[in-house]
């Protein structure tokens, strides 16, 4: 179940501008790894190469060194809410039994067992009433709570989250951490795209400080420093009082 994502000398480009840099370092499970940074600072894009969603411009990304496709289908992705079509007509229930297919294999369809699976997922995240609901007559938050059911009923050892806590409700917030937290204790690797400093120290272990190149990374509280926040994101910040910075 401990896994470690190792990523070596990763660059990204897009026409030619550069999005990331030489990106080397490792991930681990057990533990609830932050990714922060400003605005265009490449931290969407660091994720989405890493799982191979955009292409790399050179580097290596291995799973217990080995290829990252040979662990594909134990990895979960949470998109944006802003990446996804909300006119699409599908309903709650779907969504989540979609985390079920990695699992059923070719031609293979969901069956009783998938969807009591779909069951237990939604009361984790305590959704069952919205069981029949279009996607698009959901809250920002009961939609991040839709998606995390989703990867749960993959049973995903390693769980990537692009920005969870835009626009959702506090309830809803809290929820969702609770239940990374104990997925954490659970022996999963659990990464966030994350804008909200002040709750850092909070909510993460560790931490990877971007700005197309690597500030820092490593536990919270060593690397969750003024020097590095102003090193990302300069100027800036000017003499903005961060909670929970180390120093």
């Amino acid at each position: 179940m401990n896994h470690t994502i190792e990523i070596e000398q990763l660059s990204v480009a897009y026409q030619d501008k550069i999005a990331l840099q030489n990106i080397s370092l490792n991930l681990t499970s057990g533990s609830i790894t932050g990714i922060i940074g400003p605005n265009g600072a490449g931290k969407s894009t660091l994720i989405k190469s890493i799982v191979g969603l955009i292409k790399k411009e050179s580097g290596v990304v291995k799973v217990d060194g080995k290829p990252l496709d040979d662990f594909r289908k134990r990895i979960a992705y949470v998109e944006q809410r802003s990446a996804i079509d909300l006119t699409f007509p599908i309903r709650v229930s779907e969504v989540v039994l979609l985390g079920t297919y990695p699992k059923l294999g070719l031609f293979k369809r969901p069956g009783k067992k998938e969807k009591q699976k779909v069951q237990e997922c939604l009361a984790k995240v305590q959704m069952t009433e919205f069981a029949d609901r279009q996607i698009g007559n959901l809250s920002g938050g009961q939609l991040q709570r839709v998606f995390i059911a989703r990867a749960l009923a993959q049973d995903a050892e390693i769980i990537f989250l692009d920005e969870p806590f835009v626009g959702i409700d506090m309830v809803s917030e809290k929820l969702i951490v609770d239940l990374l937290k104990e997925l954490k204790e659970a022996g999963k690797m659990i990464v966030i795209v994350h804008h909200d400093l002040h709750r850092t120290r909070e909510y993460f272990d560790d931490l990877v400080i971007l700005n197309k190149h690597l500030v820092a990374a490593g536990p919270v509280e060593d690397v969750f420093r003024t020097k590095y926040i102003q090193e990302a994101y300069g100027e800036s910040m000017g003499e903005i009082v961060i909670k929970g910075v180390s120093d």
